[in-house]
Order: structure tokens, then C-alpha cells, then sequence
């Protein structure tokens, strides 16, 4: 049984790493904002923690198909929907279950089965270490207003928690900055980045053994914080974002990986990305919008 889980873990993490890297390609791509771009890696990251999708013939799977997968129909919704899943090993005869082509593969499954089994253990053991050790920084916070807290144990503003989430202010914050600090982070409550984080977290350590997964981890996050600037200065003008950006200057300290950092991701990026931010009009943001819906359609779907 471990070993038909390994199979699968495998063939989707080299899907996964196919799309994160296509996604990374788009990115690049300056005119598309990072409010818009951001999801996008939607698609490697339900690659790596769903097998199954639906068939399209306008997949980009079916491209792909001709070269080096196959889709394995899993179950048949009507006569024309069917869920499957791609397969890029090709390794087995059948997959209900799965027999393989050759009986040796079926003890190199079993064994990979058990190293990815206690990697993924370890990984997920560290981070819960890691999180907890992170709440016991922020435990003698004391409150500041509302859910604004301050601590002499922190140097940069960030959000903590995901269902009840609180910003924790350093102690020695200036008041001229506080605008944009409580604007930054309350725009990332209202998008829910921590819980983003934590399932990017999740699909990176189920993945651990890729280091893909990492790269593509580290890369959402940056992209997280760039899009939560767009948001919060959307409103602002040219010389409240320089003063914006200037803050983030100032805070671009120690971060958390597990909270929603003021001085989080790339300084520089995230400065050029502010002072040359543009708002969007109703016309380009359906334009990005139908974009980005197309692209995930034909990454997400698998062969028809």
C-alpha cells in the first residue's frame, strides 16, 4: 500500500515541478501584476496534493501526453466527464491496483515508500517545532489596541495565527510609521496569506524529498508579500508609496517564516515593485483575470 502512495507522491511531484516551473516562467512576465500572478501557483501546489483532475483537450497534458504521460482514468462522472490522473512514471501494467512491469519495481516502490513516509514525518515534526517556537517568541506580547500587540522580542511587525490572527508590533516602533505598518498587515488578514502559507508549507513537506518544491515554496511567499504591497498602496499616492517603501526599508530586518512579515521577501524587489506600481482598470483587470483563469484551466486539467 505505501508503495502505491509513493508511486503516485512521485508521479504528481513530477507534474508539479513541470507546472511550478512554467509558473515561474509567466511571472517573469513584467505587465502582469503580482496581485494577479500570485495565483498561479494554485497550480503546482494542488498538483502536489491532488491526483486527480478533470480531462480537457485543451490541457497542456495533452501536448505533453504525446511525448512521455498517459492519463489513467480513475472514474467515470458521465459519458464525456471523467476524473483521472496523469501519469508520468509509466512504470505499471494496471493501477487498480497497481501491478508493475517489472516485479523488482514493486520492492524499489516499497522501500522508496518508507524513506518518503519518515521524511515526511521529520519535515512536518520540524515545522511544528519550529511554529510552536515561533508562538513562544510572541507570548509575553502585550496589547497594544484591538488585535495589535507590541513585543520587546520581535524586530519587524508581522502577523501571527491563522483563525485568530494577531499583528505584533517590536516595541520600539515610530509612530510615523504605524499607518502603513497596520495597513500592510491588515491587508494581509483580509487576504489570508497565513493560511496560504501554511498549505504551501503543507504541499512543499509532502514533496520534501524535491528540492522543486522548495524553490517553488520560497518563490509563492515572495510573491505573497509583493502582492499584499499592490494591495495595501492601491489607494495611496506617489508620495505616500515612497514613504511606504521607506518603511519597509526600515523593517527589512530578522523574519518569520511563519508569519506574515512588514520587512518580508526581497527589499528591493518589493521597493521597485511599489514605486512603479499602476493601478489597474476595469478592462486590464478582466483582461489578467480571464488570463490567469485560462492559464490555471489548461495546467490543472489533464488529457482529453
Amino acid at each position: 500500500m505505501i508503495g502505491e502512495v509513493c508511486y503516485w507522491i512521485f508521479n504528481m511531484s513530477i507534474i508539479a515541478s513541470f507546472m511550478g516551473l512554467i509558473v515561474l516562467l509567466i511571472r517573469k512576465i513584467r505587465f502582469i501584476p503580482h496581485r494577479v500572478s500570485v495565483f498561479l501557483w494554485i497550480v503546482p501546489f494542488v498538483r502536489m496534493l491532488i491526483p486527480l483532475g478533470l480531462n480537457s483537450p485543451y490541457s497542456l497534458m495533452s501536448l505533453i501526453s504525446r511525448i512521455t504521460t498517459r492519463t489513467v482514468t480513475v472514474y467515470r462522472l458521465t459519458e464525456d466527464l471523467s476524473l483521472s490522473t496523469s501519469n508520468t512514471i509509466m512504470a505499471a501494467e494496471s493501477y487498480d491496483p497497481i501491478t508493475y512491469k517489472v516485479n523488482i519495481l514493486e520492492n524499489i516502490f516499497n522501500v522508496a515508500g518508507i524513506v518518503w513516509t519518515a521524511g515526511a514525518v521529520t519535515v512536518f515534526l520540524v515545522l511544528v517545532i519550529l511554529y510552536c517556537a515561533s508562538l513562544l517568541e510572541i507570548r509575553d506580547a502585550v496589547p497594544f489596541k484591538e488585535d495589535i500587540y507590541l513585543s520587546g522580542k520581535v524586530v519587524s511587525p508581522a502577523v501571527y495565527g491563522i483563525f485568530r490572527p494577531r499583528i505584533i508590533l517590536p516595541s520600539s516602533y515610530a509612530e510615523k510609521d504605524l499607518k502603513y505598518i497596520i495597513r500592510h498587515e491588515r491587508t494581509h488578514i483580509h487576504r489570508k496569506d497565513n493560511l496560504w502559507r501554511l498549505l504551501g508549507f503543507f504541499a512543499a513537506s509532502v514533496h520534501w524529498f524535491n528540492p522543486l518544491s522548495w524553490l517553488f515554496l520560497k518563490e509563492f511567499l515572495s510573491d505573497l508579500e509583493l502582492a499584499c504591497d499592490e494591495k495595501a498602496v492601491s489607494s495611496y499616492g506617489r508620495n505616500e508609496q515612497k514613504e511606504y517603501a521607506l518603511t519597509i526599508l526600515e523593517y527589512s530586518g530578522k523574519r518569520n517564516m511563519f508569519a506574515s512579515s512588514f520587512g518580508g521577501a526581497k527589499v528591493r524587489s518589493r521597493i521597485e515593485n511599489i514605486l512603479s506600481y499602476k493601478k489597474m482598470t476595469a478592462v486590464s483587470a478582466s483582461v489578467f483575470t480571464v488570463m490567469v483563469l485560462i492559464i490555471i484551466y489548461t495546467l490543472l486539467t489533464n488529457a482529453g
